[in-house]
């Protein structure tokens, strides 16, 4: 579906200054160092994903839902987002600038769709920052105990708690600064990352498989004595969920990847591939190398307590260094699509405070203040933690709607023509198809985050106070629907007293690329003021 057909009124000429030529056609100068090549843009997004963290995170809710059975949620949810991700494959090579759903709803919508969009966007990403350097812990805390350290995630619950809380704000420390000190080192760390990673996890997959086969294949139908139907199929979906996304971010890191119309569409969907096949391997593995499945769904296991009861102390401390590895790249990865989102959006003056968030280091070329912003409004959940399970949902969650919302202007455009110009990847005549089966599919995953219950989209009652709110009737409100609410509240209210009266950046798209007949506040609006 691919081909080397280059966009109407693009220069070919050398990579640097076609690509920087190519950015000065939507407006924007190039101030973020392009150095990322096809391997590093599909790293960064492969790393987003990185299995090995969602895996650590949300495995026991899948195995105590469905027991064995829950693995067939991983091909289903891997087939609803490989259409999701060629959609925005698409579109992608249409507009490599910094910002993947935001930019999108811009060129393809109007200012106030975009805006609410790329607010939600935001802060989807920002709850999965908190999300994932929540998750380290879950690794890192048994391979430490196995170097000796057994103080560390031992005690009541809330000092274990604490512990990871700890860890994790240590965590988010040293990612912002990293990230401050360029994408070149963030993508250097995560290319090794991710080889650790793939062969890692696929490795270790094959010696469970061959040495520690305890269950056999036969617990793929094994379901624990769980019934399985619907409900607890979709119930049992949220660990494959909070996997398989941000696949976008080859999109998010456009101006800072070597010709990103081609690179781009590739990377994301080269990082749902390898994610699948891999995360595939390794949660065969993982099953398979169960002991006593009735202990495991009793006692909760996670991958950690799997790799613990089969390996001596010091192959399975190691491994799970290399899961922590894994894991911390994932974090470097989430922060890096975040930050650039949020530079995306402050260049355009559509957020508070966007003259700072918008300024680049001239010897650095990254927008420190973004960093530094986007690390400190991550750390706020961690004011009331109650456990990484309940943010990853709600993170995911919010990441499923921006989704949803892209892909509905998307549908929108290609109804009225939308591409009428070539791009280097493009989907032709199965666009239309794969565009309804996306939205169709991320419908029903909203539908499935919203669902109130206990083990998905909790209500603070439900959770033995450990999210109380103070509020009597706010503590009956499922999780994610307080936290949808709010977010979408403050921007509403910024938007109506604020945002609407400042003076955006003006809409660009490049002439005669993707022209749609101009509507109040979109591109052909842009174009014809200030254009």
């Amino acid at each position: 579906m691919s081909s080397g057909d280059v966009p109407a009124g693009t220069h070919v000429s050398g990579g640097h200054e076609r690509d920087t030529a190519d950015l000065a056609r939507f407006g924007y100068k190039q101030e973020l160092r392009r150095g990322l090549g096809l391997f590093s843009s599909f790293a960064v997004a492969f790393s987003y994903i990185s299995p090995s963290t969602g895996i650590f995170t949300l495995f026991a809710l899948g195995l105590t839902t469905l027991g064995g059975v829950f693995i067939w949620t991983w091909p289903a949810v891997a087939l609803g987002q490989f259409i999701v991700a060629l959609n925005f494959a698409e579109v992608s090579s249409h507009y490599p600038v910094a910002g993947s759903v935001f930019q999108w709803t811009k060129y393809l919508a109007n200012r106030s769709y975009s805006w609410f969009t790329g607010w939600i966007y935001l802060f989807a990403g920002i709850i999965t920052v908190t999300a994932v350097v929540a998750t380290l812990p879950l690794a890192l805390i048994p391979a430490l105990n196995g170097l000796g350290w057994h103080g560390l995630g031992v005690g009541s619950s809330s000092t274990v708690l604490h512990t990871q809380e700890v860890i994790a704000l240590i965590t988010l420390v040293v990612i912002t600064v990293l990230n401050i000190y360029g994408v070149k080192l963030v993508a250097l760390i995560n290319n090794t990352g991710v080889l650790f990673e793939i062969l890692g996890m696929f490795v270790f997959a094959l010696v469970l498989l061959a040495f520690h086969n305890h269950q056999g294949f036969k617990v793929v139908t094994d379901s624990a004595g769980f019934r399985v139907d619907p409900s607890s199929f979709l119930a049992a979906m949220f660990m494959s969920l909070f996997v398989i996304y941000g696949f976008d971010t080859a999109s998010t890191l456009a101006e800072e990847t070597r010709d990103p119309r081609r690179n781009a569409p590739k990377a994301v969907l080269y990082s749902v591939i390898g994610a699948f096949i891999i995360g595939g391997v390794f949660l065969i593995g993982t099953l398979v190398a169960i002991p006593n499945m009735h202990a495991a769904v009793k006692g909760a296991f996670g991958p950690a307590a799997i790799i613990e009861a089969n390996f001596p102390t010091a192959f399975a401390t190691l491994y799970l260094f290399v899961v922590s590895a894994a894991i911390f790249v994932c974090c470097l990865s989430i922060l890096a699509a975040t930050i650039r989102l949020c530079f995306g959006m402050a260049r355009d003056n559509q957020l508070p405070f966007s003259r700072p968030l918008a300024k680049v280091s001239p010897t650095l070329h990254t927008p420190i203040w973004t960093c530094i912003v986007i690390a400190l409004v991550s750390a706020i959940p961690f004011i009331k933690y109650a456990g990484v399970g309940i943010i990853a949902i709600a993170a995911t969650g919010m990441i499923y709607l921006s989704y949803f919302l892209g892909n509905l202007v998307i549908m929108r455009a290609r109804t009225r023509g939308w591409p009428k110009v070539r791009a280097p990847f493009k989907l032709g005549r199965w666009g239309m198809l794969v565009n309804v089966l996306g939205l169709l599919y991320g419908g029903a995953m909203i539908v499935n985050f919203a669902w109130p219950r206990v083990a998905s989209n909790p209500s603070p009652n439900q959770t033995a106070g450990a999210l109380s709110l103070g509020v009597g009737f706010l503590n009956k409100i499922p999780i994610l629907w307080t936290v949808a609410i709010f977010i979408a509240l403050i921007g509403a209210l910024y938007y109506l007293i604020v945002a609407r009266a400042k003076t955006f950046a003006p809409v660009i798209a490049p002439s005669p690329d993707d022209e749609l007949p101009a509507v109040p506040g979109g591109p052909g609006a842009a174009q014809q003021a200030g254009g």
